[in-house]
């Protein structure tokens, strides 16, 4: 194989994003990468010796190419943090970027309004102090960036040293390498007008890189003139060869004479410069996430079409603050037989399914009979999602929005009268609330639970902080998962000034979602007692239309003892499982420990009530741990709730010394773990770490005698990679441990490979697949 036959080999397959269909898996040769890496180092020369930041995952092509493989190229460090450490709070990007002199990084529209939002404060909050000197070019994409948002934020970085170009708004995809065209001149280029287009509500785009070729192409398939809007084409030796085995997506992406289709819109001015205008596929742009509107609209339909007198439906994208929002507008199919109510019901059933499919809150209203010709204009009464953007913001449905807040406000009067008023502590727990997801407090009640909002686990530490600020008090992360309406929290937090130890009451339930017609999921505690762990994963659940609970350990609150037995968490959990679902078909599952206490409950319901469990979920457990408890003493299991927690590392973890380690006295060994605990972290769980030790401890000390006995009738076992001590591979973790699980089930165990190890599986990065696999598999039970 000669030279020029190596570098055409594939060296990377990168899956694109899916944002307007299933996602490809693109072919990029060595050759085009270090095309791309190339074009990418001289676009803009960056100072010698500066390393490069980056906050996305590694399997997005930005972060690989344009950051990992770039700073290789150019003999420079590089500094990686995950997205939770710098979106939650903006300061600590800035705060990385002067302290590591970074050359380089990236910051997307939406993200530069929070900067820009929180900087505005910094001064009050003691930060603002920041040498940016060394930032010389902030790629910005993903989405259209907004030209005030630019421009403010382009002066909050040349404040603190940067170039006042330093934000670089840009084009790219993966079948690209990531960003092949870049504004140089931003925002200076926009605010002298030389974009003919006279739009300066966004900015332009730029200009390639050496090697990139760009054109516009009319939908009449001629060359566009100055100006004229049509297709986007690309071509150089940055753009991939096609995708791997999808002979039919290759051959349509590019034309007769190589031109890559990137299926966008956009135009050139005079000076060469791009601007897009949009997809041509439909496409909502949530803060730099781009979602499929077909995809939101099908949620949707599943969610409220059938059985709310709902006749149409369309999901299209409209311009909000600094980026897009979804718009929804709906037809009664008896206008005259709403009621206020019922179309306020049908709009909190559309937010929720909403907020489940895509994280933000929808504009929702009615179209009136008088407008119906606008929508069904014409013979198959069929209408464009960009025909109903353009009527939209050209204020054509005005008088039906008008119509519809009145409907909503009269609702609102009546639900009001018919409830007991808020308290003052309600009102301002309702109003943190709001706060935290940017909407009018009217959207919900004292009533309406946090998880129907769509909150995540990173929504519910920054409002523990919200509310420690606006009360002066610490409430623990956990107080909010079991009390997560405003009526609840607030006499959870105000309610009994004088409670004491022998009024210490406990409820193991924590109520993720609390109504749906399918069969509800039970989720139980993995070894460390805490359902926090679960959040993320009821949050992707939430469009699959069931109740989600999880069940938490005893032991956490002041007066409560840990359990003593298997036996006793069991009978608690039964009995507050039937509680609030008294009759079968039972769907359980459980995190690590907890499948075997799932296992047991679930033995119990067919056997003492005659009860079907037709689905019983394994989070990697095998069934034989007694060896593995016995090795967790109270030291042990600090170290690993740390580790778990993300108060420390698997690498230090696996540093520690265990023989050393379990001889300490407690205080040793927790001093030994704080030296090296991120404290903010821990400050922000809000939860004594030496209680919720004894609580770990202690579900561990009732299974150091622990052997499976019994059958249940099936279980599916979702295995990701195992812990270091406790397989070799995930191949030899399934054979020798996973799969004698056959030994108690009465049909053989259905097996589910998921991203991800032991303790990430239900991260951040790898939840959204879990949910899908998750759904799938009840799907399959019949569930």
């Amino acid at each position: 194989m000669n030279e020029d036959e190596k570098q055409n080999k594939v060296a990377i397959l990168m899956l694109t994003s899916g944002s307007t269909g299933n996602a490809k898996a693109v072919c990029l040769t060595h050759k085009q990468v270090l095309a791309a890496v190339a074009g990418k180092a001289g676009h803009r020369k960056l100072p010698e010796g500066r390393p490069l930041l980056n906050w996305i995952g590694l399997d997005h092509v930005a972060s690989l190419i344009e950051i990992h493989m770039l700073a290789l190229w150019l003999g420079v460090d590089q500094v990686h943090v995950t997205a939770a450490d710098v979106v939650s709070n903006p300061m600590t990007f800035l705060e990385l970027l002067g302290r590591h002199k970074v050359a380089r990084s990236f910051a997307p529209n939406f993200f530069l309004a929070k900067l820009v939002s929180k900087a505005a404060n910094s001064t009050e909050s003691g930060h603002g102090q920041w040498d940016l000197s060394s930032l010389v070019f902030l790629a910005s994409g993903g989405e259209a960036n907004d030209m005030n948002t630019c421009v403010a934020a382009a002066a909050v970085l040349e404040k603190h040293g940067a170039p006042a170009n330093a934000i670089a708004p840009g084009f790219g995809m993966t079948e690209t390498c990531a960003g092949c065209i870049h504004n140089l001149d931003c925002p200076a280029y926009d605010i002298a007008g030389n974009d003919d287009s006279n739009t300066a509500a966004v900015t332009s785009l730029g200009k390639g890189f050496r090697g990139v070729e760009m054109r516009i192409v009319t939908t009449g398939g001629h060359l566009a003139k100055q100006g004229e809007p049509g297709h986007l084409q690309v071509r150089g030796p940055v753009v991939s060869v096609g995708y791997y085995n999808n002979l039919e997506a290759t051959d349509a992406s590019f034309t007769p004479d190589g031109w890559f289709r990137t299926g966008d819109q956009g135009a050139i001015d005079g000076q060469g410069s791009l601007r897009l205008m949009g997809r041509t596929k439909d496409v909502v742009n949530i803060n730099g996430v781009k979602l499929v509107t077909d995809d939101i609209k099908t949620v949707l339909e599943q969610a409220i079409l059938h059985g709310y007198g709902v006749a149409w439906l369309m999901v299209f994208p409209s311009k909000a603050a600094h980026t897009e929002q979804v718009t929804i507008a709906y037809m009664p199919k008896d206008e005259d037989n709403y009621t206020d109510l019922e179309m306020a019901v049908i709009d909190e059933l559309l937010a929720q399914a909403t907020m489940s499919a895509t994280g933000s809150r929808p504009f929702v209203f009615a179209i009136r009979s008088q407008s119906r010709p606008l929508v069904l204009a014409t013979a198959l009464g069929k209408i464009s999602r960009a025909k109903m953007r353009t009527l939209f913001e050209a204020s054509a449905f005005e008088n039906d929005v008008k119509a519809f807040g009145g409907a909503l406000a009269r609702a609102k009067t009546i639900i009001t009268t018919e409830s007991p008023a808020a308290s003052e502590d309600e009102k301002s727990i309702t109003a943190e609330f709001a706060d935290e997801l940017l909407v009018s407090g009217d959207h919900f009640g004292i009533n309406t639970s946090v998880f129907d909002l769509g909150f995540t686990s990173m929504h519910l530490i920054r409002l523990k902080n919200r509310i420690d600020a606006r009360f002066n008090m610490s409430v623990p992360i956990s107080t909010l998962i079991r009390h997560p309406t405003a009526k609840s929290l607030a006499k959870a937090l105000f309610g009994s000034q004088t409670s004491t130890k022998s009024d210490v009451g406990y409820d193991p339930v924590v109520t993720f979602r609390a109504s749906g017609s399918e069969t509800p999921l039970w989720l139980i505690h993995p070894g460390v007692g805490e359902v926090l762990v679960f959040v993320g994963l009821a949050h992707h659940l939430s469009d699959n239309n069931r109740p989600i609970l999880a069940l938490r350990a005893r032991g956490f609150e002041e007066g409560q003892s840990v359990f003593s037995s298997i036996a006793e968490a069991v009978d608690l959990y039964i009995a507050a499982i039937r509680k609030r679902q008294p009759n079968g078909p039972y769907a359980l599952c459980g995190y690590s420990y907890g499948t075997m206490l799932a296992f047991e409950v679930a033995k119990r319901l067919r056997a003492d009530f005659g009860e079907e469990v037709p689905f019983l979920g394994n989070f990697n457990l095998p069934p034989h741990i007694k060896a593995r408890m016995r090795r967790l003493s109270w030291n042990m299991c600090l170290l690993n709730l740390a580790y778990f927690l993300g108060l420390t590392t698997e690498e230090y973890a696996e540093t520690v010394d265990e023989a050393t380690y379990r001889d300490y006295n407690r205080e040793r060994a927790l001093a030994e773990v704080l030296c090296v605990a991120d404290v903010d972290r821990l400050q922000e769980l809000g939860l004594g770490l030496l209680r919720w030790t004894d609580v770990a401890y202690g579900l561990q000390s009732m299974a150091v005698d622990y052997e499976p006995t019994g059958l249940v009738d099936s279980i599916d076992i979702f295995y990701a990679i195992p812990l270091r001590w406790a397989a070799k591979s995930r191949a030899e973790w399934v054979s020798d441990h996973l799969s004698r699980w056959a030994d108690f089930s009465r049909s053989p165990p259905r097996f589910h490979d998921v991203a991800g190890a032991h303790y990430t599986m239900l991260g951040p990065d790898h939840v959204v697949g879990f949910s899908q696999t998750l759904k799938a598999s009840l799907r399959a039970r019949g569930i």
